[in-house]
């Protein structure tokens, strides 16, 4: 990770350059691997193909809010070493983001429509966790990814049993999720006042039914 000092004007382009590539172009990936690939595409049925687009639609949609948070974070985050470990959890999350879609592809479905809409306001949040202070940021993406393995769970359950391409991806990304929890704990990450965490499910909500559908 670079230790290099950038100037507010260097990480505003940075920033929106991170942003155009979540929404729109192709993401900085680690080195692994998409975890479908072992496996091969089987035959489903129409409404079954429909359902699991709707599934990845949504899983989609939450990678590009989960880029902004983390994005919007790091930018306010008051620790160097904060800022390198809500980047690097941003760079796993974006090999979500691009498996997510590749599946999408291959289910014939196509990406939330209000992709912009999501990041934009997922990056507000993130930012504003950021300011509260360090532990509070970190305490944020603890619950967010607590609430995502739930939200993860209920997914998977819904998968065909034979479809193991998407079961792969989202089990991968459940295990991410709970690492990324355990990162953030471990750093200082407080637990975050109750009335916050229903806010945060409500507005998860609000994101799956729309992402869903649209």
């Amino acid at each position: 990770m670079s230790t290099r000092d950038y100037s507010p004007v260097d990480q505003a382009l940075m920033g929106f350059d991170q942003a155009l590539r979540t929404i729109f172009g192709r993401p900085r990936l680690t080195e692994r691997e998409n975890p479908a690939e072992q496996y091969m595409e089987v035959d489903l049925a129409e409404e079954e193909r429909r359902h699991l687009g709707g599934l990845m639609r949504v899983n989609h949609t939450g990678e590009v809010c989960a880029q902004a948070l983390y994005q919007g974070q790091a930018l306010t985050a008051r620790l160097a070493e904060v800022r390198e470990s809500l980047e690097r959890s941003a760079l796993e999350e974006n090999d979500h983001l691009a498996w997510c879609e590749q599946r999408l592809d291959e289910l014939g479905a196509r990406k939330s429509l209000l992709n912009p809409l999501w990041y934009a306001g997922s990056f507000a949040m993130g930012a504003a966790a950021g300011l509260a202070g360090d532990k509070w940021s970190l305490g944020f993406v603890v619950e967010t990814e607590r609430q995502v393995e739930s939200h993860l769970d209920e997914h998977i359950a819904q998968v065909p049993g034979d479809d193991q391409r998407t079961r792969a991806i989202l089990e991968q990304m459940k295990a991410d999720e709970i690492h990324h929890a355990d990162v953030a704990h471990a750093a200082g990450g407080a637990e975050l006042p109750g009335p916050v965490k229903l806010a945060m499910k409500a507005v998860s909500k609000v994101m799956t039914r729309g992402a869903y559908w649209v």
